[in-house]
């Protein structure tokens, strides 16, 4: 007897052993399994929301075993959420962002190669598929291209005799917008100014397309070799200048906002807005609406969508990526079964109808099967949406995709600490573009070696 119950003991031990490893660890391998798959997500657009809980309505059809859990993020708190969530390492399933070296960093990034099909890969449209891979492994489904561009108001720009429409087929260099900005600076009737351009004194975006436009693809390129450390720096930081000290740019950029540059460019003090992506057409159609019903004051805007001017001797290139859901798993790893389940929401949420977030957007599809569901029911006006496909063409791949973990970081690094108040000091005339130059390259030199 006492044998019997030392065997029965035992057994018992064994069975509360099992069930407090698995409480918590890998998923059962049961594909129709009860699972749950989270997901941090954004307000993509105005209703993006909604969009997605018609996705997962869908989704669950076919797998109600799954259930999909979303928390819509702000976009000024959400990624420092993110990041606290993946350095404690218990991310979301899913997340909306770019791809990102950082995140294939900590260990946690989903490669995703062994659960794409062929019929997903050819759904997509050449070269989009790489805008979610780093180094070649796939780590994110891009659901579009985003596009940074400048835009223009096409009243202003007719009145000063500016052929938009070429400039939207042909691109421009910057001697022809030098030669634009000066008929479109002028002193409106009432005293106000109204300048050719206007971007803002706190954020990277028009050094970054500007040196793009002067044959830097970015501070490092893709074999990691520093770039802004030669004449083509100096020519980007002092072309920046001169539309300062013309006038074209206001005085107090260093001190805009990106809510005044725009609001500036509703107000039609400025002809031009940088950086402006495409989305910028249905929402100035919107704005448009409101102020036809009373809604909102002010002049209504007819937008122009222009690509950034690019130096004389240097081809075009168009900043572009791609946005998306990007898959992770956690330290206490919930099983290949979960992997999966993961990647089953993942495609439900970046297929066909998930086009419909490229076409509120008017941005270029990704997939084969959202230009078919949505092909004349775009958003953006027709002259724009062919800009964008003509921009397109000289879209300027990130090279964070092909650089190494490491290289990725100090690149982001130099321009934090380094590209950042430099910037910021040219905008306010506390360096000059040659000190800005010199600074660049001997921080490089510490940085990267180089």
């Amino acid at each position: 007897m006492k044998k019997k119950g030392l065997v029965w003991t035992m057994l018992l031990m064994m069975v509360w052993v099992t069930a407090c490893g698995n409480s918590g660890g890998a998923a059962p391998d049961d594909p129709n399994a009860d699972d749950t798959v989270t997901v941090w997500t954004y307000p993509v657009h105005g209703t993006y929301e909604d969009e997605l809980k018609g996705l997962i309505s869908d989704f669950n059809k076919e797998h109600p075993n799954i259930t999909v859990k979303t928390e819509m993020l702000s976009w000024a708190e959400g990624p420092k959420k993110f990041d606290v969530a993946l350095n404690a390492g218990n991310p979301p399933d899913l997340y909306f962002h770019s791809v990102d070296g950082t995140y294939v960093n900590t260990g946690l990034a989903l490669e995703l190669d062994s659960y794409l099909t062929p019929e997903i890969k050819d759904d997509y449209l050449p070269g989009t598929l790489d805008l979610g891979q780093i180094q070649g492994k796939q780590y994110g489904l891009p659901l579009y291209q985003f596009q940074w561009a400048w835009g223009g108001n096409k009243r202003i720009l007719e009145e000063a005799g500016i052929d938009w429409k070429s400039i939207q087929q042909n691109g421009w260099t910057w001697s022809e917008f030098n030669d634009a900005a000066a008929k479109l600076t002028k002193t409106l009737d009432g005293g106000a100014k109204q300048y050719a351009l206007v971007t803002d004194g706190t954020s990277l975006d028009f050094i970054e397309m500007l040196s793009r436009n002067n044959g830097m693809i970015d501070v490092l390129d893709k074999d990691g070799t520093f770039q802004w450390n030669d004449g083509r720096i100096l020519d980007t930081l002092s072309f920046i200048k001169n539309l300062m000290d013309q006038g074209y740019m206001p005085k107090e950029t260093a001190a805009l906002a990106p809510a005044k540059r725009t609001d500036m460019f509703y107000a039609g003090e400025t002809a031009i807005i940088s950086k402006a992506i495409p989305y910028y057409d249905v929402m100035i159609q919107n704005r448009n609406k409101d102020i036809d019903d009373g809604k909102v004051q002010g002049e209504k805007i007819d937008f122009v969508l222009l690509p950034v001017p690019h130096n004389d001797d240097q081809p075009a290139a168009t900043t572009m990526g791609g946005e998306g859901y990007v898959a992770f798993k956690q330290k206490k790893d919930k099983g290949e079964q979960h992997a999966k389940n993961t990647f089953l929401v993942m495609e439900a949420l970046s297929g066909a109808k998930a086009g419909n977030s490229a076409n509120e957007l008017a941005l270029p599809f990704v997939r084969q099967s959202q230009v078919d569901l949505f092909k004349g029911k775009e958003l953006g006006q027709p002259d724009n949406l062919a800009a964008a496909k003509v921009m397109a063409e000289n879209i300027a791949m990130p090279v964070v995709l092909e650089l190494d973990i490491d290289k990725a970081s100090q690149q982001k690094q130099f321009k934090e600490q380094v590209v950042k108040p430099n910037i910021q000091a040219l905008f306010s005339g506390e360096k000059s573009p040659e000190q800005i130059a010199e600074d660049f390259k001997s921080k490089g030199q510490q940085m990267f070696g180089q």
